[in-house]
């Protein structure tokens, strides 16, 4: 009895000690965002009873590096449903590597997307349309998972971005995600500029996408691009702005 009786204080001992030290850990991971990652019976059943253990085991880069030369053959053999299955693994196990999910979107909003767009094999119009736009909305989805694994770095939001931009057209969640990736520090020195062109291309928001062009107007001839004087000149016009309070008065044809 005695020996039960040490056994169960040292197990209690055990709890007791473990527990903040767990609770600490988890709190780590969670700040350091790694609470998207999550080695489950899914991924064990998706990467093999081998690769799973190793990645238990710490190994987890080296299961990526070789799932993403999978991917790589993959993209090369224009299979994309396999380029899906093996980056949303490589996510799995890395989320904190923002290149993993920037490839991801890239190679389904844009490669995959016009490779559907141009299917020989698919004679329909409308069934080709349709399948781009779904591996755009699955480049988006990337982006936008990525962002919740790393929601501390400016550069998810600038490809998110780009894709709504140039792929899917959602000009005011484009606006969003660059006017997101702006407040980063490090950010690119365009991102202020193309979340107010975005902003000037929804319809409604014309004072607002104004206000924007004209404070980026203000701070000198470096942000005077083409770009920005033909929408600041297009909210003017679309606001009805007299000519003597125009921040942007081109001048005339010679007389």
């Amino acid at each position: 009895m005695k020996r039960i009786a040490a056994v169960l204080a040292l197990l209690l001992l055990f709890g007791a000690v473990k527990f903040p030290m767990e609770e600490a850990l988890t709190r780590t991971h969670r700040t350091a965002y790694f609470h998207g990652a999550q080695l489950n019976l899914p991924l064990r059943e998706q990467i093999g009873q081998g690769a799973f253990v190793a990645a238990l085991s710490g190994f987890r880069g080296v299961i990526a590096d070789l799932l993403t030369l999978k991917a790589n053959d993959a993209w090369e053999n224009t299979r994309w449903d396999r380029v899906v299955l093996f980056y949303d693994q490589i996510t799995t196990l890395q989320p904190r590597v923002t290149l993993h999910w920037e490839m991801a979107a890239f190679y389904m909003a844009y490669d995959a997307a016009q490779a559907s767009l141009n299917d020989p094999n698919q004679p329909r119009q409308t069934l080709r349309v349709k399948a781009c736009r779904e591996y755009q909305r699955l480049g988006r989805d990337f982006l936008e998972r990525g962002i919740r694994n790393n929601p501390d770095r400016y550069v998810l939001y600038n490809r998110l971005g780009a894709i709504l931009m140039n792929k899917i057209g959602d000009h005011e969640a484009a606006y969003e995600a660059y006017a997101k990736a702006a407040e980063f520090p490090d950010c690119m020195g365009y991102e202020k500029r193309f979340a107010a062109y975005e902003l000037s291309k929804c319809p409604g928001k014309e004072a607002q996408a104004y206000a924007l062009l004209a404070k980026l107007y203000s701070e000198g001839p470096r942000e005077h691009t083409p770009t920005l004087l033909q929408r600041l000149k297009a909210m003017e016009d679309a606001l009805k702005i007299p000519p003597e309070q125009r921040v942007y008065n081109p001048p005339g044809p010679p007389s």
